[in-house]
């Protein structure tokens, strides 16, 4: 056995490499996340894996936090030193994994990006009028309108929007449908849509809401090249994605309304800590949460 721990890490490489054929460039990973530890031991003066226990780690993780690795880097780590040490088990070099049991600090979950207030409105705000930017228009509306998903609206059949009552119908996630409301700004960009939805497309398909030049069900990855289109024509700071607009409509209605469980159930979300990401904004509570609280959905009567 290698009688050095330098030598027991070059074993363990090789181990990878030739016997469970892992990639270059993961055994690096390995091999990095590993000379962190041998370079700790050193410093320690620990020679012999033998004699390393779970404080020892304990120690070495906490200097390498206070470095500035963050929760997923070490993770990473102990990941790392959990499959050294179990074969350093198999090898005898040790009697326990010292990592057993051991956890590395959680992320802080990453906060959506948002637009704000002035930025939504500018985005939604398209300018032209053909007939590509007559959907664009009501793509976007819709998005900020609703908070939908990406999947959502481009399974979207005329039979769900309900023009009445200012309502869509929406089939999530696991196939769960919910109704949410549509403010008046969306309302009006839809039925100028679909007005022109059929202009030069008699033979488009005769369900879903929003198409593509060709006359079928509009794909996904038109819907993010066309925000991203606009994005660059607005000047805005960073493209926008769908994803951005269901953020945008979470934030700003739920930090006018503070309503957590209403913007669950408006979002679709199954369990209400997924929602809780949005808790960071400041909350001002007001009675009414959507007809009052989102900045475009003051839905008044309509016209029509």
């Amino acid at each position: 056995m290698g009688s050095t721990l330098p030598e027991q890490l070059a074993r363990f490489e090789e181990h990878l490499r030739s016997e469970r054929r892992l990639s270059p460039y993961t055994v690096q990973s390995y091999g990095r996340d590993l000379q962190k530890l041998a370079d700790w031991c050193q410093r320690q003066q620990l020679s012999d894996l033998s004699r390393l226990n779970s404080q020892h780690i304990r120690l070495c993780l906490s200097e390498l936090h206070r470095q500035g690795l963050g929760g997923r880097s070490l993770q990473r780590w102990l990941s790392s030193l959990r499959t050294f040490f179990n074969y350093a088990l198999k090898q005898q070099w040790v009697k326990t994994n010292p990592c057993a049991g051991l956890n590395a600090p959680k992320s802080p979950k990453k906060l959506p990006r948002t637009l704000d207030v002035d930025q939504a409105n500018q985005f939604v705000s398209t300018p032209g009028d053909s007939w590509i930017d007559c959907r664009d228009h009501a793509i976007i509306e819709l998005f900020y309108s609703s908070g939908l998903r990406l999947s959502e609206l481009i399974s979207l059949n005329l039979v769900d929007i309900d023009f009445a009552d200012q309502v869509v119908r929406v089939t999530g996630k696991g196939s769960k449908t919910r109704q949410v409301p549509i403010g008046s700004h969306a309302i009006k960009a839809l039925r100028q849509w679909l007005k022109r939805r059929q202009e030069n497309q008699s033979d488009a398909d005769q369900e879903a809401v929003f198409i593509s030049a060709r006359g079928k069900r509009i794909a996904p990855r038109t819907v993010q090249e066309r925000l991203r289109l606009i994005s660059l024509q607005q000047g805005m700071q960073g493209k926008v994605h769908p994803h951005m607009l269901r953020h945008s409509f979470a934030s700003h209605l739920l930090e006018s309304s503070g309503d957590l469980r209403a913007i669950q159930e408006l979002l679709g979300h199954a369990n209400l800590s997924t929602t809780q990401i949005y808790t960071h904004l400041d909350f001002q509570h007001l009675s009414k949460i959507y007809d009052q609280a989102h900045p475009r959905a003051k839905r008044k009567s309509d016209p029509e």
